[in-house]
């Protein structure tokens, strides 16, 4: 056990220069072969003209340098870092797990009727003569030597501690770019539907559907028929209605057609037959995606709020969980409702319409009038989900799933679902959606 402990604290003074040229050249090859394959992403987007595409890379690359020097400092500076001192009744304050209770002598262990007192240690139970013994292999040196137990206080945070935040600066960063690679993919996957419609545009079929010289009931139009109901003749009938559309057919292939027309009409020759629409919204998308892809300091602020009430028996990260996807379907309905009244709107300006019904958006529609402010809380939510589950795996990875960290199975359960809802919902549905309404609105 002496040679077993000795060996996991060798410096580099006592370490087999073969090791070390091992390590360091298996870690400098993955960096290289890391940053070559951004450089080759870049090269490929500005090869395709994907303007939008290349800067959220470099907004990527930009937050994993954040990070990397984030870890660095940290592995730098921890030792001083545990030198700082605060009081013990300070040090057990706000603990995000239930405080380890150790037996006050060894005779709380009864060798005649073989009974057992059990502490608690990390959410388990172990019994005295093994946590004396764990005490005794790993932290005997460090107690005789601990600058701040010499003073009667405890460390601000342990070289142990500090070296357990850095693993989750660098899961986090990896969580990041998992996100923003399935954000990116389920938004392009859900347009591609678009595409066929787009297609469909140039045929003689939809021409003829869409003359310009034949008039309708507004009422009558399929625009009309999907968006004018009893279902809508009230506020709360609208919201409501608008909720559920959200998950069946969140844009129909009468809006898409509807807000190209509108948008064509409002920009562009009506004659115009060789727009493309699909491929505008598409560069929509990416510019979006350009904005969400990045971790602003108020970001970072709500990361440190989220750490610091990470406290036992609060429960703050199950309510936590629930907030992204109540963001995320408050905006949904939103954008559902503002194509919804653009279609009301028609009615109440015109019994009849000439060829395909003209929506006329503003900006009004939105709240505090600002389009901007929906990708705003898009962005937060797209980043709280993903430290959100970045911080399970850590815990997971780093404590066990049986950490006191994960005391209630069932909570597991629901933040892991709650984080890939949000994640399919935000990047499927919403995203593609606010592409959409923002570009026939914001240009108008």
């Amino acid at each position: 056990m002496a040679g077993a402990a000795s060996g996991t604290t060798r410096s580099l003074q006592e370490t087999p220069t073969w090791a070390l040229a091992t390590v360091c050249f298996v870690f400098i090859s993955l960096g290289i072969a890391i940053e070559h394959l951004i450089h080759l992403i870049g090269h490929w987007l500005k090869k395709r003209r994907k303007n939008a595409l290349f800067e959220a890379v470099e907004k990527l690359k930009s937050v994993l340098m954040l990070l990397g020097f984030m870890s660095i400092t940290l592995a730098v500076t921890q030792r001083q870092i545990s030198k700082i001192c605060v009081p013990i009744k300070v040090a057990n304050s706000m603990l995000p797990c239930r405080k380890i209770a150790y037996p006050q002598s060894a005779k709380s262990f009864d060798h005649d009727d073989n009974q057992q007192s059990w502490a608690t240690f990390d959410g388990e139970h172990f019994s005295p003569p093994r946590i004396l013994a764990a005490s005794a292999a790993a932290g005997a040196t460090n107690y005789s030597t601990d600058h701040c137990a010499s003073k009667g206080m405890e460390s601000l945070i342990s070289t142990t501690g500090l070296n357990e935040l850095n693993i989750f600066i660098f899961v986090l960063a990896v969580m990041q770019i998992v996100y923003s690679v399935i954000t990116m993919a389920l938004g392009r996957a859900k347009m591609k539907r678009w595409k066929h419609w787009e297609k469909e545009t140039q045929t003689v079929e939809y021409m003829a559907a869409n003359d310009p010289e034949r008039f309708r009931f507004t009422r009558q139009t399929t625009f009309g028929r999907r968006h004018m109901s009893a279902c809508t003749e009230t506020s709360a009938q609208l919201w409501i209605k608008c909720f559920f559309r959200q998950f069946f057919h969140s844009v129909a292939k009468v809006d898409y057609l509807t807000l190209r027309h509108g948008f064509i009409s409002a920009h562009l020759s009506t004659t115009n037959k060789t727009f493309n629409f699909q491929k505008y919204i598409q560069r929509s998308l990416e510019d979006d995606f350009k904005v969400v892809v990045g971790i602003s300091p108020f970001m970072w602020f709500v990361v440190v709020i989220f750490l610091l009430v990470d406290v036992h028996g609060w429960n703050v990260y199950l309510w936590v969980s629930f907030l992204p996807l109540i963001v995320v379907l408050a905006i949904g309905t939103k954008l559902e409702m503002i194509v919804a009244k653009m279609a009301l709107r028609l009615k109440d300006q015109n019994s009849v319409v000439r060829g395909t019904p003209v929506v006329e958006p503003h900006d009004g529609l939105f709240w505090f009038s600002d389009p901007q402010f929906v990708l705003t809380l898009l962005h937060f939510t797209l980043f709280t989900n993903a430290f959100e589950f970045a911080f399970f795996v850590w815990v997971t990875l780093q404590f066990g799933i049986k950490s006191c960290y994960h005391e209630s199975v069932e909570v597991i359960v629901i933040r892991v679902v709650l984080a890939v809802m949000v994640q399919v919902v935000c990047s499927y549905i919403t995203l593609p959606l606010y592409a959409l309404v923002t570009q026939v609105i914001i240009e108008v």
